[in-house]
């Protein structure tokens, strides 16, 4: 896979790019919008790492540990882009994602971010890809390649037509049957103490 030259980029780009990279150009990559799709019920983010410990312990979680996010999202916001994710979820939800939904998302959606929830069998109904992406506007993806762990292994670039088009009916299918994550948190019932089963 090759892509040519995208803003935030040093010239022609071979497909394969760190997670650090990603981040360093992110808001560069796109014009209008910005979409995610995560799958994992476990994501291994070293800056989740404290807030996670103290969530199990049942211990209060510092908000502080989102602050970088939202001052990048606010700033997306400000700009006029819009930032929108959906996250597919095995039902009950597991310990991190509730973690996710009481202590990650709600600050994202505080600066901007549109958060939604859809459960992973009603994804699976609706055939849609299970592969993490980041859809810059509608002209390039990054896929991200995570092992076993939930740790990234690899950024893909993609620009290629098919797997746009793909990418964005998952997007828009996505987005069409998720919840808001506020929703989903009052549906479900989802506390502090809630166990996954």
């Amino acid at each position: 896979m090759r892509v040519g030259f995208y803003p935030g980029f040093m010239g022609n780009v071979d497909g394969v790019i760190t997670l650090e990279q990603l981040a360093q150009d992110f808001t560069s990559l796109f014009r209008r919008r910005v979409f995610r799709l995560e799958t994992l019920d476990f994501y291994d983010a070293p800056n989740e790492h404290a807030p996670y410990a103290r969530f199990l312990a049942g211990e209060p979680v510092d908000p502080a540990w989102r602050r970088p996010w939202q001052t990048l999202v606010r700033g997306v916001r400000e700009s006029g882009r819009t930032m929108a994710r959906v996250h597919v979820i095995t039902e009950p939800a597991s310990d991190y994602v509730r973690f996710s939904l009481l202590h990650g998302y709600p600050a994202s959606v505080q600066a901007g971010e549109d958060v939604r929830i859809l459960g992973r069998m009603q994804a699976s109904a609706a055939k849609r890809p299970s592969t993490d992406y980041w859809l810059f506007d509608d002209n390039l993806a990054a896929l991200l390649i995570y092992d076993d762990a939930g740790r990234v292994e690899r950024v893909e670039l993609d620009s290629n037509a098919t797997v746009l088009a793909s990418l964005r009916a998952a997007r828009d299918e996505a987005m069409r049957l998720a919840v808001p994550v506020a929703q989903y948190v009052a549906e479900h019932k989802i506390t502090e103490r809630t166990k996954a089963a």
